[in-house]
Order: C-alpha cells, then structure tokens, then sequence
C-alpha cells in the first residue's frame, strides 16, 4: 500500500501567463513551502524563478528542476529537515 505522505500530488501554477500542472511528491511540495516562505515569495513566484533560472546543466523537465533545487537548498543549509516539517501539506 502507498504512503499518502509520500503520494505523488499534481499542483498548477502560472508560468509566463501559461497555466502548467507540475507533478511531484508531497514532501517536496512541502519543501517548495518552506523555501518559500523563508524567502518571502508565493510557491508559484518561487517556480517561476526555478523555472527562469533553467539552462544548459540544469535539468529540462521542470519536476526535475524543482526536485534539484529543494536538495541544493538542504546541501547550502537553507532548508532543514524541520523547516520542511513545519511546511505541513495541506488536505486535498
């Protein structure tokens, strides 16, 4: 049976005036929350500066994207394990 925490969610957010759905893990999610909020932006502000700053090296899938950047931010220190626990996921 799956994890519900770790069950795949589909949010949609605003890209250059085009409305996209992006797919990824609630722990994720909640991690984009966190970042987020510590930096004083709207998750889809936050998505669309990841998606912005996408280039060559970079991963081209957006999902792809995100998740690299969420493991940066733990590995630069700006994200903790606690931060992205307090983001709580909320009911769909």
């Amino acid at each position: 049976m799956d994890n519900p925490a770790t069950s795949v969610r589909k949010r949609s957010v605003v890209l250059a005036g085009h409305r996209t759905s992006i797919s990824l893990e609630a722990e994720f999610w909640q991690a984009l929350r966190a970042v987020a909020a510590a930096r004083r932006l709207s998750v889809n502000a936050l998505v669309a500066a990841i998606d912005a700053a996408r280039g060559p090296g970079r991963p081209a899938n957006l999902s792809s994207a995100l998740r690299v950047f969420v493991l940066d931010c733990y590995r630069h220190g700006e994200l903790s394990a606690q931060a992205a626990d307090r983001s709580s996921e909320p009911a769909s």
